[in-house]
């Protein structure tokens, strides 16, 4: 059972489709890690811009698959490279949400034999 994630919005918007869903779970075990770690990248190198472009990119994704917590602690960091804030005020937020994507990636390559 689903516990770092919920697949409920992605078969709303699929109509039940196995293969959407696949794709779609495949995209996250994929590109959203990539993804974090340009994020991470970016917060190191004070880069507000790039942490700001992939923050964006994956918002819609933790949303998509449920995921409360992380998608809340995204637009924190957004708002974070927006003021050009420091690394220590979003350190912690940033480690929360790598986190939260890593326990999701292995359950649902657990989930569904990844």
């Amino acid at each position: 059972m689903a516990l770092h994630y919920n697949l409920a919005k992605v078969y709303a918007l699929s109509d039940n489709d196995p293969e959407f869903v696949n794709q779609i779970i495949t995209l996250f075990i994929t590109e959203v890690p990539q993804d974090l770690t340009q994020i991470k990248l970016g917060i190191k190198a004070k880069d507000h811009k790039l942490a700001y472009s992939y923050a964006h990119k994956i918002k819609p994704t933790l949303d998509l698959l449920g995921m409360n917590l992380a998608f809340e602690e995204i637009l924190q960091v957004e708002a974070w490279t927006k003021r050009e804030g420091k690394r220590k005020e979003i350190n912690d937020t940033f480690d929360s949400i790598e986190s939260q994507i890593e326990k999701a990636v292995k359950e649902i390559k657990k989930d569904f034999n990844l």
